[in-house]
């Protein structure tokens, strides 16, 4: 298949594509298109030649051969929210399995089958409604196809781990447009790639989840502080977080202060340190957990409390819908030391845009107990996760933000592991996806490429070039 630029393909082989799908079929004159190739970082404004919105993996196979045929680019996209703006190619074909958004749950077997278009906050709503949960983002807007592809974390991670090691199979459409089932027991090794490789093997179609025991309500919430006190806070913080049990998630943002209800009027706009804390059990057990974390320093605010879990998992949607300006810079930190701790809160209070978030999550518990080579995923051991969330409105600011996330970046890399998870290397670090793996993982992936996708069909993604 061609990876260059081809010309547009004319009204009868549109034709044909339209006949061959369930879904929508989509060019640029059509109504709908701009809402099709927007996705959730505007610094991305590419035009797609062709949007298939696809209603099932039929429609994705004939997607992947009209694509192949025609020399077309090929882009898929799930919930759009990848930083990297991967989900459009300009004049390429995007394969839009956003419709795809269905969520089946069996309580009984404690299974979950998700498609591809769906987000977190579906997975959750279907899966609490039986007490049951997967561990998955911060965001509930967050496509659960491109999370789970890259490994997966959130708040339930140090209890049950990463989303990747509660995914049991997957059904995807490879290069050449074979319809295919991996797990343990078929294709075992294209399985492996799946979790954690990223988007480099195919279209998953669906997903099949192990579920975990959750019950609603669950004990959580942000805990503010002056920005001043962030060090003293963050020193006593890591001792917390490492005496504490894997029921207990930590995510700390430094950021200027939201208008959110429970600050302080005073504090609005004003540079702050937030923990934010939840228990993954039973909410008495959890007020005598988190006690210890909630016991440090001076507090401006404390709203921690009893929540429905899918509810909680909303709390940070609007400070990061779509629509603004995005640029990251990742890394991993063996363990929060105070040199560490004075980078971050000095790049911290040179945040200009009230949006922005140098923001970090403590893992450790289920996630490191996995052996280091049971995915792709490399940083089972590393402590602390750190995402520098540069985010802004305006174009002619974008020098600016760019330049305060590299600044915060290059001050932390002597602390860091020199690894980045996958889900967060901005557009401009093609260099870094060699930095998301160890150097064995990255030959055993590329293997895995060769097999399934020789020619790099599949490469709008942190991109794996095929073996040899």
């Amino acid at each position: 298949m061609s990876l260059s630029a081809s010309a547009p393909p004319d009204e009868a082989a549109l034709d044909t594509l339209r006949a061959q799908v369930r879904g929508t079929v989509l060019v640029p004159d059509d109504e709908g298109y701009e809402e099709a190739r927007t996705v959730w970082n505007a610094m991305i404004d590419a035009r797609p030649a062709v949007v298939a919105r696809v209603a099932g993996a039929a429609d994705v196979m004939a997607a992947v051969a009209f694509a192949r045929e025609h020399g077309l680019e090929l882009a898929v996209r799930g919930g759009g929210h990848n930083v990297a703006g991967t989900a459009v190619a300009d004049g390429g074909l995007v394969v839009d399995c956003s419709p795809m958004d269905s969520v089946r749950v069996d309580p009984d077997a404690r299974r979950a089958w998700v498609e591809p278009g769906a987000r977190i906050h579906d997975v959750d709503v279907e899966t609490q409604a039986h007490d049951l949960a997967v561990p998955a983002g911060f965001v509930s807007t967050t496509g659960i196809a491109g999370l789970t592809l890259g490994g997966g974390f959130g708040y339930l991670s140090r209890k049950h781990g990463l989303t990747v090691d509660s995914l049991r199979s997957v059904e995807l459409v490879t290069a050449d447009g074979e319809f295919v089932r991996a797990s343990e027991d078929e294709h075992s090794e294209l399985f492996w790639a799946l979790r954690g490789g990223g988007g480099n093997f195919g279209v998953v179609t669906a997903f099949e989840f192990d579920l975990h025991d959750l019950a609603s309500p669950i004990l959580a919430g942000p805990v503010a502080y002056h920005l001043d006190d962030a060090p003293a806070v963050l020193r006593e913080l890591t001792a917390a977080v490492d005496a504490a049990s894997d029921e207990v998630a930590c995510l700390v943002a430094m950021r200027q202060a939201p208008p959110a209800p429970f600050l302080p009027d005073d504090v609005h706009g004003a540079p702050v340190l937030l923990v934010v804390l939840l228990y993954a059990g039973d909410v008495a057990d959890g007020e005598d957990a988190l006690a210890p974390l909630r016991a440090i320093g001076d507090p401006i605010a404390d709203a921690v409390g009893p929540k429905p879990y899918a509810v909680f998992q909303t709390a940070f949607d609007e400070a990061s819908a779509p629509g603004a300006r995005n640029y990251w810079k990742a890394h991993y930190l063996p363990r929060l030391s105070d040199a560490a701790i004075d980078a971050m809160c000095g790049a911290a209070a040179d945040i200009e845009s009230p949006e922005t978030t140098l923001g970090m999550m403590a893992m450790g518990g289920e996630i490191a107990c996995r052996r280091a080579d049971a995915t792709p995923y490399q940083h089972r051991d590393a402590e602390w996760a750190v995402n520098i969330q540069s985010r802004w409105r305006e174009a002619d600011e974008d020098d600016e933000h760019v330049a305060w996330a590299r600044d915060a970046f290059d001050a932390l890399t002597p602390h860091a592991t020199g690894g980045v998870y996958v889900n967060f290397i901005s557009r401009d670090e093609r260099e870094r996806v060699h930095d998301a793996f160890d150097a064995e993982t990255y030959e055993r992936l590329a293997a895995v490429k060769a097999e399934w996708d020789p020619e790099n069909a599949f490469h709008r993604n942190q991109n794996i070039e095929p073996a040899g």
